[in-house]
């Protein structure tokens, strides 16, 4: 193993629960590539999303704090550029850093610290997808999910999500070897983030063929009757419009043998940028680490999608590879988004990265390295976004996950004896009271709520003024200098063939004639 600063690709998914992994206890699901990664490093089997949506969840993984620090409440919250990310940390450690595919960051800032975005980002940078709390349960039609995309699931050979994750592998791959070809020296931390397995549940054949819809397992959960549900899950159903259309067991069987199949899609990038590094002679010099922003219920319930704190939508995966450097390990703490953060500058510091300002997370780094797990450890997270209409909270110590809204029951779940949470504790359970009160004491409710409320406004009406005149977008545009690649008059011919190629020519100029 060196002794210089490892190399980081960072590879993130969309909507990927745990639940639907092999190495989570998934019998059909193929991730020869993932289970390989969680067969040889350390897997977090307790990691949760700190806000199960695409944009706060994201911006988590960046900065390390929860929403009501930032004002990232969801997809349409501007992210500061004030605030500090990992890839600040990793720049001041000696990095170069580079983001290929979503990370959905909304504001002029489409970089926060990161040097270079190889693609733009699959989803609007604007204000447009603000919701309003004011308006209850009431849906936003034309930018709210739907049942259309349980109801179209099949074999598509090029979508718009397959589109933009084909782009993001290419030139992630692309990224490694200029890495390994023109900055050999210099350490790297490249992110790549995928779409999938996020709905719509097209797939391509080559990985639809991988199941048979009569192999497809159904919902653990049946389809519930929506005054069975709870309080949170019952306002999903809604502004999902889950009621729409009849969701059939062959509908379901489609969908989940879409998602099934773009899992094993995903695996098939990550695959591929795995053969680069080992082709580039990086391999054993990268720690990989991979993660997803937050699940989908895939029908459990008879919901599906994401935005609550029960399993499916709230478990994600997250595990680090290089055994080399860390020992496998099954970590069974309560971990979230927040820690990925301080995770990555202790990686890039050798354990000892020094953080501008306080974080929600908490550096992984000693558990890497094999120190005991602390069984009061504790994983926070924040909800502040469309499907609610008030903050949500959750807490998980050891068995337990405690969920509280002020405009909603208590929920307490001992995870080890009822993982499908049944059986709501809350209401008999002594712990609920006092998880109850360690929500009140650690954030202001109240404010957050007004605050809330404050940006919403805000932004629906910004939203509205930049209708008019003329329009400048935030939507990130790769910079691409063409003028640099391949072969230029301002190059020599020569050295630009010799330096393009890896592994490098023999020296020839023993060669040359005397």
């Amino acid at each position: 193993m060196s002794d210089t600063k490892p190399n980081i690709l960072f590879v993130m998914a969309d909507q990927l629960a745990a639940q639907f992994l092999p190495f989570h206890g998934h019998s059909l699901v193929q991730t020869p590539n993932l289970s390989r990664l969680a067969a040889e490093g350390v897997v977090f089997e307790n990691a949760y999303s700190t806000s199960p949506l695409c944009s706060p969840a994201r911006a988590t993984v960046m900065n390390g704090l929860l929403s009501s620090r930032t004002g990232v409440y969801d997809n349409a919250a501007e992210f500061p550029s004030s605030i500090p990310t990992w890839a600040h940390y990793l720049r001041l450690a000696g990095y170069k850093t580079c983001l290929s595919g979503k990370m959905h960051f909304v504001g002029p800032d489409q970089l926060h610290g990161l040097e270079e975005r190889l693609t733009t980002d699959i989803y609007p940078a604007d204000f447009g997808w603000t919701p309003d709390w004011r308006l209850r349960q009431e849906r936003i039609d034309w930018w709210y999910h739907n049942m259309t995309s349980v109801l179209q699931p099949g074999i598509a050979e090029i979508t718009n999500q397959l589109e933009f994750d084909d782009e993001v592998a290419f030139l992630a791959i692309r990224k490694i070897y200029d890495y390994v070809r023109f900055d050999p020296e210099k350490p790297f931390c490249l992110m790549a983030s995928f779409t999938h397995p996020h709905d719509p549940y097209a797939a391509r054949r080559k990985f639809w063929d991988l199941y048979k819809d009569e192999d497809i397992d159904l919902p653990a959960v049946p389809r519930m009757a929506r005054s069975e549900l709870d309080a949170h899950s019952q306002r999903l159903y809604d502004v999902s419009a889950m009621d729409d259309y009849t969701v059939t067991e062959d509908d379901l069987r489609k969908a989940r043998h879409g998602y099934y199949a773009n899992i094993s899609y995903v695996d098939d990038l990550l695959g591929q940028m795995i053969a680069a590094l080992e082709a580039s002679g990086k391999l054993d010099d990268t720690v990989i680490v991979f993660t997803s922003d937050h699940g989908d219920f895939l029908g459990e319930r008879g919901l599906w999608y994401k935005m609550s704190y029960l399993e499916p939508s709230a478990h994600v995966p997250m595990l680090v590879w290089n055994p080399k450097r860390f020992k496998p390990r099954r970590v069974k703490e309560p971990v979230t988004l927040a820690d990925i953060l301080p995770t990555l500058a202790d990686i890039g510091n050798d354990g000892k990265a020094q953080l501008a300002r306080p974080v929600d997370g908490r550096s992984l780094y000693p558990l890497l390295k094999g120190v005991p797990e602390n069984p009061e450890g504790t994983a926070w997270g924040e909800y502040l976004a469309e499907g609610a209409i008030a903050p949500m909270y959750m807490l998980r110590r050891g068995p337990w996950k405690f969920i509280h809204s002020p405009v909603d029951p208590d929920q307490l779940y001992n995870l080890e004896d009822d993982p499908l949470e049944l059986k709501n504790l809350a209401a008999s359970h002594p712990l609920a009271k006092q998880f109850r009160a360690e929500v009140e004491a650690k954030f202001d409710i109240a404010r957050i709520n007004r605050e809330v409320l404050e940006s919403q406004q805000a932004r629906h009406m910004m939203f509205e003024a930049l209708k008019h005149g003329s329009h400048f977008p935030w939507d990130f545009q790769p910079l691409r200098d063409a003028s640099e690649q391949y072969t230029r008059n301002h190059m020599s011919v020569t050295d630009r063939d010799l330096k393009s190629r890896f592994p490098h020519a023999p020296d020839i100029e023993e060669k040359r004639r005397k």
